[in-house]
């Protein structure tokens, strides 16, 4: 099971750059900046933070931009591994959004980096699917490594299939399935 376990997170992790959302934000400020950088696929520096942290400190941003910004800089966070400080930042926004579906689905990712955090991760995914995530495919694959991780191989073979579904050219989902043998009773 722990190599199992090694071997989903690895998977997660590998998909954890393109696969987040982050939350557009307009214009040319730091805001903007912190967002582009979230949104990109490419592994963000500390001055890249500090983009997010100048917006959010010093630019007048509006109660959408403050929340986007603190979930972008969530996800810049989590891809240097500062997961405790992701996980502040996504509860941050959720505390000043509660209907931000992009923080419950990158919060959730964040969790399955941590031992044992696929239990509280599953409901996460759940809630960004609820609250309409703009990826859904990424909602239903991180529901699926959860649900799996927690023994819940029926509900992670559906949420695979569903994934691959809603992003039929993504191959993390189709390769997850092709381990499963289904057999009708």
């Amino acid at each position: 099971m722990k190599l199992h376990h090694f071997l989903l997170a690895a998977g997660l992790a590998a998909i954890a750059g393109p696969a987040t959302a982050a939350v557009t934000v307009l214009g040319n400020s730091s805001a903007r900046m912190c967002f582009d950088a979230a949104d990109s696929r490419s592994m963000p520096t500390p001055d890249l933070i500090g983009r997010c942290d100048t917006a959010l400190t010093q630019e007048n941003l509006s109660h959408y931009d403050t929340v986007a910004t603190l979930v972008n800089r969530g996800i810049l966070k989590m891809r240097l591994n500062s997961l405790d400080d992701a996980i502040r930042d996504f509860d941050d926004a959720i505390a000043r959004d509660p209907d931000q579906a992009e923080a419950y689905l990158n919060k959730g990712m964040a969790l399955l980096k941590e031992p044992q955090g696929y239990d509280a991760a599953a409901p996460l995914f759940s809630t960004a699917l609820e609250k309409r995530t703009r990826r859904p495919a990424v909602a239903y694959y991180g529901r699926a490594v959860a649900n799996e991780l927690g023994g819940h191989v029926k509900e992670a073979y559906f949420d695979y299939r569903e994934a691959s579904r809603i992003e039929p050219k993504w191959h993390q989902p189709q390769a997850e399935l092709a381990r499963f043998s289904v057999h009708e009773r």
